[in-house]
Parts: structure tokens; sequence; C-alpha cells
């Protein structure tokens, strides 16, 4: 009884005094100001962006759902020194947002592998299959051939454009996969991991798939170094850990094979001369790479460091680039119920997504900002203003008489029952990195959240994601804007040129000149 005195006084104590909210903020002056600034930038955007997308970028938060959207802008302003719900993500200040449905042809709630088939070739398909249409079945491998589906990716390739993939898990995670890989079975990282019959039967590792695929993958960098060298291979970071060592049995070393730029540490990345470099192959770790809560920041770059270093090098290219960056890993960290983690690696993406905005122009550079699914995070409990984001919410359960955080999760690893009740959290360290928040449904692994989640787009034909769409539909707009792919042809016509005017106008201008040296010529 006593202890609960003492959490209610203490409760009580932290909600009085000055109210946590600037002084400005009584003034309703101060709000109108701001919706009229707001609503005078609003009606510029009739005035929209048709120029053609000479560059496309797309930041993939891999189980970035709007509830961690909200709560990491928040931990973006609380980081900073502010209350956190009046900050800004550089997500936030993209002219245009719709919702995709994320649901998979055979899931309602999907995987990340289904959902980046579909992002990033424009065809919806199965949970746990990259590359291939929804006709191919998960592990099957004799449903693979006759069903592979290119990505944009390729397109871009094709089209003359430089191409990246950066992200913070393996290389030849689902996410990247799905950018060059046609595979059944997301699991299949190295010939390691693969059954036999389906060697047998011809099928490839993802590893393998992404130097052979798309033999000229211009940038690639994360994770995933194990999967590239011989079985029992020592790691060059870790060389007596064994499960860090190479897992192929076929004993080819990829990255040998790549005979390109090859860095494995920030030290190398970073001493690099993008203007000399047109190929880059980083890894960065073994398997996925670290938090960036727990990366050793003199070894390991960050997200937003890789970013740099790609654009850099893809921009170089004078017809354009496609990049796809990946924050990977806010995924793991819901999945570990580790909230804190997940939150500071959307914060980290965030960074990178402002950097990227500074080396490219929106005026060519179509960018594109999403998640592929959810999770079934949440955070209530109502907190007053300017409550840390990982902190208790300001009472006590009216049915166990325990405090709780505002953080919870609807399934997960954070169940605990201790002596048959809940476990008191005022006695755990709930603000550490690697706190586990309290979960309803006890699992080994929380699991996705199946509502749609939020589009944000800027730059040329950014207008088209608006309201309600299938995520299939992404790709689609950014091919289209870019001309690449299927949607070619609306470039070339009469019609279709009036809203893609910067690369035309240029095209015009060269077939002019050359048809004025044409007739001085026959005279």
């Amino acid at each position: 009884m006593t202890a609960l005195l003492i959490i209610c006084f203490c409760l009580i104590l932290g909600s009085l005094g000055n109210p946590q909210f600037p002084e400005q903020e009584k003034d309703p002056k101060f709000w109108n100001a701001w919706a009229q600034r707001t609503l005078k930038n609003a009606l510029t955007l009739q005035e929209l962006n048709k120029n053609k997308a000479k560059n496309l970028i797309l930041f993939l938060g891999d189980g970035m759902g709007i509830p961690t959207v909200t709560a990491a802008r928040i931990l973006k302003g609380q980081l900073n020194g502010q209350s956190g719900e009046e900050t800004q993500l550089e997500m936030d200040k993209f002219p245009f947002v719709s919702l995709s449905k994320t649901y998979n042809t055979n899931a309602q709630v999907p995987d990340s592998a289904g959902t980046a088939t579909a992002y990033l070739c424009g065809v919806k398909a199965n949970e746990g299959t990259l590359g291939v249409s929804a006709a191919a079945v998960r592990s099957q491998c004799n449903t693979t051939q006759g069903n592979e589906v290119t990505s944009i990716l390729k397109w871009a390739k094709d089209a003359g454009k430089s191409v990246g993939i950066v992200t913070t898990t393996r290389v030849n995670h689902a996410t990247p996969s799905a950018a060059y890989a046609h595979c059944v079975d997301r699991d299949w990282y190295s010939d390691n991991e693969m059954p036999v019959e389906a060697l047998q039967a011809g099928c490839k590792d993802i590893a393998r798939q992404l130097f052979e695929n798309i033999p000229n993958i211009d940038v690639i960098m994360g994770g995933g170094r194990k999967y590239m060298f011989p079985k029992n291979m020592s790691d060059v970071e870790y060389p007596n850990i064994l499960k860090h060592s190479g897992t192929r049995k076929d004993g080819r070393n990829l990255v040998q094979e790549w005979k390109n730029h090859y860095v494995w540490n920030k030290t190398q990345l970073l001493s690099l001369n993008p203007n000399n470099v047109d190929y880059l192959l980083g890894l960065f770790e073994p398997g996925d790479m670290m938090y960036d809560l727990e990366r050793n920041t003199e070894s390991d770059p960050s997200l937003t460091e890789m970013v740099d270093v790609a654009i850099k090098i893809l921009k170089k290219n004078p017809s354009g680039f496609y990049l796809l960056v990946e924050g990977g890993r806010i995924d793991h960290g819901h999945h570990e119920g580790k909230a804190k983690q997940a939150l500071h690696e959307a914060v980290e993406m965030d960074r990178a997504i402002g950097r990227a905005g500074l080396l490219t122009s929106d005026h060519e550079t179509l960018t594109i900002v999403t998640a592929d699914h959810s999770h079934v995070f949440s955070f209530g409990g109502y907190t007053p203003r300017g409550n840390t984001i990982f902190g208790l919410a300001p009472m006590l359960s009216d049915v166990d008489q325990k405090p709780f955080t505002s953080i919870l999760y609807g399934n997960g690893p954070g169940y605990k029952v201790i002596n048959g009740a809940r476990e008191n959290v005022s006695a755990v360290d709930y603000k550490g990195n690697n706190y586990q928040a309290q979960a309803a449904v006890p699992l080994n692994a929380e699991t996705h959240g199946g509502e749609d989640v939020a589009v944000f787009a800027k730059g040329p034909l950014a207008h088209l994601l608006h309201g309600v769409h299938e995520q299939n539909y992404i790709p689609h707009v950014m091919a289209y804007a870019a001309c690449i792919g299927e949607y070619r042809e609306h470039c070339m016509s009469p019609s279709g040129s009036a809203g893609l005017r910067p690369a035309f106008s240029i095209v015009a201008v060269i077939l002019s000149a050359a048809r004025l040296l044409f007739l001085v010529g026959q005279t």
C-alpha cells in the first residue's frame, strides 16, 4: 500500500507545475497564423510538378506503420530538446501523402517479401516469395520458372540509369532482394539455407542472384557478408566467431568475383572519392547491420552516411539514377518488442531522407517514403504534452492498480507474468535501449500489423500518389514519371510530352540543330 501511494504521489507531482507547452500556444493568433501559412503553402500545390523524373528514390521503412511515424516524430523532437509533438520529420514536409493497402495475395497481414514484390515489381504476390507472381508457391522451386517478374530497379538499369541498393539489413534480405531476385523462398540467403532438391532443380540462392541477375548494379551497401564467402571462411572483422564465417557450400567467393570497389568498414567507405568510383559493394556486417543505438560509430557507417556516398556516386550518370534505401531494422526492433531500438532506427532513416534532399533537386527527383507493412505497436494512456515517448502513462491501471508505459504491443515477447500478475514496470528499467514493452499476448516475436501505411511523395508527378492505393501501384507511378519500363511511349508522343518538359525540350533542340545542319549541307 505504501509503494502504491508513493507511485501515485509521484505521478500527481509530475502533472503539477507549469504547462508542458510553449506560452505562445495559449494565444489563438499563434494557431491561426500557423494554419494560414499552411493554407498559403497548400494553394501553391495547384502548380503541379509535371517534369520528367531524372532520378527516383524510394525510402522504405520496414515495419514503419503510422503509429511508428508519429512516435518517431516525437522522439526526434525530444532528442532536440523539444516536447516533440510539434516537430516535423523530413517526410512530414513532403507535399503529397496517400495510403497503401499492404495485404499479400494470400495474406491479410503481409510479410516483407510479398510486399517488396508489390512496391518494386508492380504486382502483388504471395507471402515469403520474391520477384515472382502469385502463381509461384513458397518453397516450391518448380513454380519459379515462368512466373518471374522484374523490378523497377531493372527497368531503370535497362533505360541507362545508374541503380543502387542501400539497407541496414542483409543485402539479400526480403526488401532489397525483390529488386533483383526471383526466389520462391525469402530465406534462401545462400545455398547453405536451401534444400538439396531445390538446388538440384536449378534454383539459385539470393546472394548469387544479386551478382548474376543484374550484373552491373552500381551501388550495393548493407550487411550480409557471410553469405558471399565459402563455408567456414573466417570473417574479416570477427575472425574467431564461427557463426560469422562464410556459409556458401559451392565454394564461391562472390566478393572476389565482384572485381570492383569493395569496402567493409566506415573508414574505407568515407575515404573513397565518389568521383573515382563507378561501382561499389559495401558489406559492413556478416548479417544485419547493428542497431543505430548499438552501432560502433568508428567502424560502422550510419544509414545517412551510406546514402550520402551512394547518391554522390549515382548522380554522376547524366541519365539519372534509381536508388532503393531501406531502414530495415525498424522492423526488427518491433519484432523483438524493443520500441526504443525501432524508433531510433526510424529517426536515423529520417536523417537519411534529409541528406538525400540536400543532394538532389525536387525539380528532377521523385522521392517516395513509405513502409511495407505496420506492426501491432501503439502508444497511448492519456500522456501529457512533452511526456517522454518511452515514459509511463500518468495513471495507474484501474484494474490491477499498477503503472504502465505509454508504448505497448498487441503481442510479442514483452508479455510477462510475475507471481500470477502483470509485471510492475516501475521495478524495471523501462527506458533502457533493450526494454521489451509489455504485450497483451505472449509470442517469441511480435507480429506485423495489417492496416494501411502512409506514402509520402515529392518531386515530378508526386501528385499521382493520392487517396488510397494498392501497394503495387507505387513502382508504376515511379516508372511513369521517369519514362521507363512499360511507360516509355507516352513520353515520346506529343500528347504525353506536355507534362514531361525538361528532357524533351533538350531533345527538341538537338533534333532542330541536326535538321538545320542537314538543310545547310543540302544547299
